[in-house]
């Protein structure tokens, strides 16, 4: 292992905004570096000055003679006058014309979804463009890859794919990305990009979450014993201390040092409390919808009726459908053949792929008071200003135009608007592009106490597998299969109804007899497993509701109307939970019984 490339005292100033503040670090030839951190706080900016792209305004990048580094962009540009086949070979090949290796690159954009490489980069959408320069940008030769949110605007199954291939990768890997099951899989290091300066972590993101909590807690401790000792030293220097030897003059420097000293800032995150309207009973219902361009239909004949609490997540491959269904929930974009019918009390909130259309001009402020200068939160009347404030965007902040703000957090400001609208149903189309990490948990957290409907289309496993209780997966026959749980749930059953669609074949190459083979079961069905896996919460959640009952019932004693009615509630509770109870021990015995086998 040796260093390939190192960042040398490497400060940045935008407007006066400091992004990186005297930045030391080292890349070596095995690291494979994910770089995280609260969106504004200059991420992609050290991505691009150690892509050489951007110059640093003190200090320097020193690297190894002839390195060889590929860059993906946050915002790729392509050269209009060429086809975008021209553009990409040229960048992997340095201009030279490289017939023989064409085949490569087709094969690469084939799987990225775009299948006519002679087209002008003119026609092509962002997420399109954003792949098209990923497919160059590891395609060319080179030791230090770098990589500016390369998920974004991928689907799974290229996830997966890229997630596969950065693992064989045999050079070093720096990149900035949100999606934390991929820098899990792909990364060996952290760095965090907080308040200028960059921490290293040697772990994947599991493994920093750790090692940051560590690294807070010893501040912490620092800071108690700092504090305790600067009271003592204050003591001293209020009974009118002089510098009358050397000793004292160096206590006297402590003391000046104590009281000088930076204290640890709390870690700033979004603070969201959940903010909805009413409901109503009619919600939204679909009634045999259908979608169709062209020769192709996107959905056919889908009816679902949305419940009050329903945490939808839908999936599939780009182009497939998705964003077309959420804009027909949204009345943007017409059904072909259907209805569907919205109750008058449901209030859409629409959290699209792309900003609305931002005036740069405007101040962060004027931008939130556009939709409410007051809002009712579970903690009373909150301003806009104080909304803004828990959105990351502070008192001097919230008076910087619009043009000044990263693509990050016009994403998390646009995000507040939508939020400041209070309504009760939540469409998020890709949330999770260019939202950093932190505000993602605190999304997360949002919505698990969000009293209204969810309806996500998302590529980021982790985040649907976070939020969300049932899977839309689009069918390449237009269909929609619905899945209950989370979206490794729906992968499991994917898997499993794949397996039994396929068959087993023994050695011979023979069909096994399903029929057979389930009376030699050996493990719990995908519905039991799931049944088994919640049973003893919702066991401890009876036993705990029939206690309050319990002791509700003692203190209304001597009201008969409402002892009556406790008395048969507390009976069906106790019903169930004996019920759940059995069912327990049933599936206890199943599970036994497989273990023994």
């Amino acid at each position: 292992m040796s260093n390939i490339l190192n960042v040398e005292h490497v400060s940045k100033t935008f407007q006066i905004r400091k992004v990186l503040d005297d930045v030391t670090v080292g890349i070596s030839d095995t690291d494979k570096i994910g770089v995280i951190g609260t969106n504004g706080t200059g991420k992609s900016t050290l991505l691009s000055i150690i892509a050489g792209v951007e110059r640093p305004d003190e200090g320097k990048i020193v690297s190894n003679q002839g390195l060889k580094i590929s860059y993906l962009p946050q915002t790729p540009v392509f050269d209009e006058t060429k086809s975008l086949l021209a553009n990409i070979t040229e960048k992997i090949y340095d201009g030279a014309d490289h017939w023989d290796k064409m085949g490569e690159v087709k094969a690469d954009l084939a799987k990225m979804g775009i299948q006519d490489p002679e087209c002008n980069p003119s026609i092509l959408s962002g997420g399109q463009k954003k792949r098209a320069a990923l497919v160059a940008a590891i395609l060319m030769p080179c030791d230090l890859l770098i990589l500016d949110e390369p998920t974004n605007h991928l689907d799974t199954d290229m996830i997966e794919w890229l997630e596969a291939y950065l693992k064989r990768y045999r050079g070093s890997l720096l990149m900035v990305t949100h999606d934390r099951y991929f820098l899990d899989e792909v990364t060996n290091q952290i760095l965090e990009v907080d308040k200028g300066k960059v921490y290293r972590y040697e772990a994947n993101y599991s493994g920093f979450l750790e090692l940051k909590q560590q690294r807070q807690d010893f501040e912490q401790a620092a800071e108690r014993k700092a504090q305790a000792l600067y009271k003592k030293d204050l003591a001293w220097m209020l009974r009118g201390a002089r510098a009358r030897s050397t000793k004292q003059k160096a206590h006297i420097k402590r003391f000046e040092e104590l009281r000088d000293r930076k204290r640890p800032e709390e870690e700033r995150s979004v603070l969201l409390n959940s903010l909805n309207s009413r409901m109503g009973n009619k919600t939204i219902i679909l009634e045999g919808i259908s979608k169709t361009y062209g020769d192709r239909t996107l959905f056919s004949n889908f009816s679902y009726t949305f419940k009050r609490n329903d945490r939808i997540g839908i999936v599939g491959p780009n182009g497939c459908g998705k964003s077309t269904l959420i804009k027909c929930l949204t009345g943007d974009v017409p059904v072909d053949t259907g209805s569907i019918e919205i109750g008058q009390t449901i209030k859409i909130g629409y959290f699209s792929q792309e900003n609305e259309a931002l005036d740069l001009n405007q101040k962060v402020i004027d931008y939130v008071k556009d939709t409410a200068e007051y809002i009712e939160t579970s903690d009373g009347v909150v301003t806009a200003s104080q909304m803004c404030e828990r959105f990351l965007f502070d008192g001097a902040m919230q008076y910087n135009r619009i043009e000044k703000l990263s693509g990050g957090e016009k994403r998390r400001l646009y995000l507040l608007k939508i939020l400041m609208g209070a309504p009760n149903v939540i469409i998020l189309d890709e949330p999770t592009n260019d939202l950093d990490i932190s505000t993602l948990r605190i999304l997360e957290d949002y919505l698990d106490s969000f009293a209204g409907i969810i309806i996500t289309v998302s590529h980021d496993r982790y985040f649907l597998d976070r939020v969300v209780t049932r899977i839309f997966a689009f069918q390449e026959d237009g269909s929609l299969m619905q899945s209950e749980g989370a979206y490794s749930d729906y992968l499991a059953r994917k898997s499993l109804d794949q397996k039994e669609i396929e068959g087993k074949e023994n050695v011979l190459g023979e069909k096994k007899n399903w029929k057979e083979g389930q009376s030699q079961k050996k493990r719990l069905s995908y519905k039991e497993q799931r049944e088994y896996d919640h049973i003893e919460k919702e066991i401890l959640a009876l036993e705990e509701e029939s206690e309050a009952l319990e002791e509700e019932i003692n203190q209304n004693a001597k009201d008969f109307m409402k002892l009556n009615e406790l008395s048969k509630k507390k009976e069906e509770v106790d019903q169930k939970l004996e019920e759940r109870m059995e069912r327990f021990l049933e599936l206890q015995e199943m599970v036994d019984s497989f273990e023994q086998a």
